[in-house]
């Protein structure tokens, strides 16, 4: 029997999502379900040229190389005391009002976002750091924990993003211009952090009492351990903008900036310095081996014409376009409970960026709002990647974690709706390179 290419499209989708829940590893995955239906709509010759050739022409993109460079650049940072650095000095400056702990943990681990990249990165670090620090201040294990995995998480909207690097590549945008769209939202769902912290300490005070009282003294003192950070953040971010060097170049600076600053300040030990080497080549390797079978699904999805098919019809539904929004924001959320946030957008954007773009949305705003939803994902029960990782590190129950997420998933919908009316939030920074 012969399948229409549409219908074939949508049984390699349902195939990979059963594949996908039997933990099958998805780079796998996408590569052989993609080289199957290539192979039934195409022919098996035309299958194993994509299959020789798609690995090469991905790995060898010029753009591609930005990920194990980022990578290399926090994974540096987080090994050699730049994050506890950061932790010290937002302490200093807010943890002697009630909440204050948590609220520095909050604006250290967007401190140490704008270095990084990676949220899991950011909860662990921040896991072994602040939650023993909270605890020594009797805070509530909810509380401590909770602020941890969403502050955490902004590791994946505060750029450098390896999201965004891979949303980019996906749909041929700009990497800078996501990286500076990311700015704006960054600050405003950290600020909603701290809020949403104070009012839960002003309501019931015995979950965050305040800690030690600091002098001004001691407060201009402490910015001397945030110079790393500024000056990474700044030679980055500041050249992608001012257009001094493409993200690629700002990726390899990046790196070469924390190496250095490392070796400067006596961090940087032989042993680190292997460590970090380790930990970037298995995350780029695991990053780029989702990216090879994620462009051959893609080639299988294109000769289906599945996602073509799907933006006409979709854009064919008498409803609002921001009706339909709002049912694919709800789709990321579901998926962000269940998996990590390179299988999502790997996953999603091939089949939903076409529908995106027909319903006239801009796709450097809906790369923010995605990474936005599917961070809150990250946080959401039944199965908060982050509020994993955290219990792991941190010896606390997944159910704690989950009682204090709540109020910090309300901040994320506030930040989404405020996004959503105002895209000027994420866009101004980037219409203005």
């Amino acid at each position: 029997m012969d399948l229409s290419p549409n219908i074939v499209g949508v049984i390699g989708i349902i195939v990979l999502l059963i594949t996908l829940i039997a933990r099958m590893w998805i780079g796998f995955a996408m590569g052989l379900i993609g080289f199957l239906g290539f192979a039934y709509i195409v022919g098996i010759g035309p299958a194993f040229k994509v299959l020789a050739t798609v690995p090469f022409t991905t790995l060898s993109n010029y753009t591609i190389s930005v990920i194990p460079l980022f990578i290399l650049m926090g994974v540096i940072a987080g090994n050699t005391g730049i994050s506890e650095a950061l932790y010290r000095a937002a302490n200093v400056w807010m943890g002697q009002v009630r909440g204050g702990l948590a609220m520095a943990t909050c604006v250290a681990c967007a401190a140490f976002a704008a270095i990084c990249g990676h949220s899991g990165v950011g909860t662990i670090t921040f896991g072994k750091v602040a939650v023993p620090e909270m605890k020594r201040y009797n805070y509530d294990d909810s509380l401590a924990t909770a602020c941890v995995a969403a502050g955490g998480s902004l590791g994946f909207l505060i750029p450098p993003s390896l999201g965004f690097i891979l949303y980019a590549i996906l749909t041929e945008e700009s990497v800078g211009k996501l990286f500076i769209a990311g700015i704006f939202p960054g600050i405003l769902l950290t600020l909603l952090f701290i809020i949403i912290i104070g009012i839960i300490a002003r309501i019931n005070p015995r979950l965050a009492p305040p800690g030690l009282k600091t002098s001004f003294k001691q407060k201009i003192t402490s910015l001397r351990y945030t110079w790393a950070m500024l000056l990474l953040f700044l030679l980055v971010m500041g050249g992608i903008y001012g257009g001094v060097f493409t993200p690629t170049e700002a990726g390899a600076i990046g790196a070469i900036g924390a190496i250095i600053i490392a070796l400067v300040g006596r961090q940087l030990t032989r042993h680190n310095f292997i460590e970090s080497l380790k930990e970037t080549l298995r995350t780029s390797g695991m990053i780029l081996a989702i990216i090879m079978g994620a462009f051959i699904f893609m080639r299988f999805l294109t000769v289906t014409k599945l996602p073509f098919s799907l933006s006409e019809m979709v854009v064919n539904l008498p409803f609002d376009r921001y009706i339909i929004f709002i049912f694919i924001i709800v789709l990321y959320v579901i998926l962000g409970m269940f998996m990590d946030i390179m299988p999502i957008i790997v996953l999603t954007v091939p089949i939903l960026f076409p529908v995106v773009t027909a319903l006239g949305f801009d796709p450097v705003w809906y790369g923010v709002v995605m990474i936005l939803v599917i961070e809150m994902g990250l946080i959401t029960p039944p199965i908060g990647m982050n509020v994993f990782i955290l219990s792991g590190v941190s010896g606390i129950s997944i159910g704690t974690i989950f009682r204090g997420v709540w109020p910090f998933v309300a901040a994320e919908l506030i930040c989404i709706a405020l996004i959503t009316t105002f895209p000027q939030i994420a866009l101004y920074l980037p219409n203005q390179m």
